[in-house]
């Protein structure tokens, strides 16, 4: 069967440049490669017929003698030039490079080390005063010995005979060949003959390392401080990774924050609930009186402005809210039990001392009635 021409194949004409003679070679080999047509054998010979077009287009000289005389010029049964060597798998390879694996300079240079975490927990306190801190934390660093390069001091590494110093190889499978890195170098062009001593050739070692880091003022739970180049070695040579210091602040005993707000309980005497009068209560800069009104209910809360905290990414202080709690007494005298019946018997039968208990009461009342009804 008579070949088709070259530039039929590709659909192209004869002024059609080399970049769109690899665009439509692409979208050719993409569309007929066998493994995306295994169930089509027709496919293969149109990959393999775009392929040729491709490797006789884009060499000049096959090109001119094609140009010239057509399929004869390139034919080497009738002398021409094509001789089918350096295969389809080169051409494919070429093409494809970048998505099989790199290109003829696949070479891989250093790369940047790996970024660290560090939890570090702090009191309400410290987090929200801010202050500067020193961590200590295992790191992958550079060896001083030989400066990371993994080679013995005095001495440097070689290139790599498998791959020649390219970090790629060519590895045929089937009708066409593809790169892959070099098992031997793995992919950095250069073996370690005579490894330093101090990092056993690794370029890196472990050590301990301590740092200094300054806690903003306001920080809280998640917030995470980013310290550049404080991060593990780059291994041959590469540049270091970042260290990201993760804030984690501990439950305190007394206040529980809300973002910018701080929130406490505060225990009070029947006596003070009815009367009223002053009580201390906690905050982060030492302790304020709250003036508690007479007949203050349980659950009552009370605002503090700027007793609170100012976050890190927000203007404005916030506030100190205080939730009262109605504490009942304990461990009573005999006389203190005798006061508190007297003064019981001082508010049967009058509702007005206790109109929430009346209320209750009524609801309760008539919602068994609804039952009964």
């Amino acid at each position: 069967m008579a070949k088709r021409d070259y530039y039929e194949v590709l659909g192209l004409d004869r002024e059609a440049s080399e970049a769109e003679l690899k665009k439509a070679y692409r979208r050719l080999a993409m569309k007929y490669h066998p493994d995306r047509n295994s169930d089509d054998p027709a496919a293969e010979e149109k990959f393999k017929e775009a392929s040729e077009a491709y490797e006789i287009l884009t060499d000049p000289q096959k090109k001119e003698a094609y140009d010239r005389f057509g399929h004869a010029g390139v034919d080497p049964n009738q002398g021409g030039g094509f001789s089918g060597q350096g295969g389809f798998g080169d051409i494919f390879g070429d093409v494809f490079g970048d998505i099989f694996g790199g290109s003829r300079s696949g070479r891989s240079g250093p790369a940047r080390g790996s970024d660290l975490r560090y939890e570090l927990e702090l009191s309400l306190e410290k987090a929200v005063s801010g202050q500067t801190m020193e961590i200590d934390i295992p790191v992958l660093d550079a060896c001083r010995a030989c400066d990371g390069s993994g080679a013995k001091k005095g001495t440097s590494p070689t290139t790599c005979p498998d791959c020649n110093g390219a970090g790629q190889i060519r590895v045929s499978q089937g009708f066409f060949s593809l790169q892959q890195t070099c098992p031997r170098c793995r992919g950095q062009g250069q073996i370690i003959t005579d490894p330093c001593p101090a990092c056993g050739g690794a370029g890196r070692v472990r050590r301990d390392k301590t740092l200094s880091v300054k806690i903003p003022a306001g920080v809280d739970t998640g917030d995470r401080i980013r310290l550049s180049g404080e991060g593990e070695a780059g291994p041959n040579g590469g540049p270091p990774g970042d260290l990201y210091v993760q804030i984690e602040v501990v439950d305190h005993p007394i206040f529980v924050r809300e973002g910018k707000h701080l929130y406490c309980e505060v225990p009070i005497s029947i006596a003070d609930a009815a009367l009223g009068g002053e009580i201390e209560v906690p905050t982060l800069e030492g302790r304020v009186n709250l003036k508690i009104p007479s007949e203050t209910q349980t659950g009552k809360v009370f605002r503090l402005r700027g007793k609170g905290v100012t976050q890190v990414r927000s203007a404005g202080v916030g506030d100190l809210l205080c939730k009262v709690v109605l504490e009942t007494p304990v461990s009573l005298t005999e006389k203190q039990k005798s006061l508190l019946k007297e003064f019981k018997e001082t508010l049967e039968g009058n509702p007005k001392h206790s109109p929430k208990e009346k209320s209750w009461f009524d609801g309760v009342k008539d919602f068994f009635e609804t039952l009964k009804g």
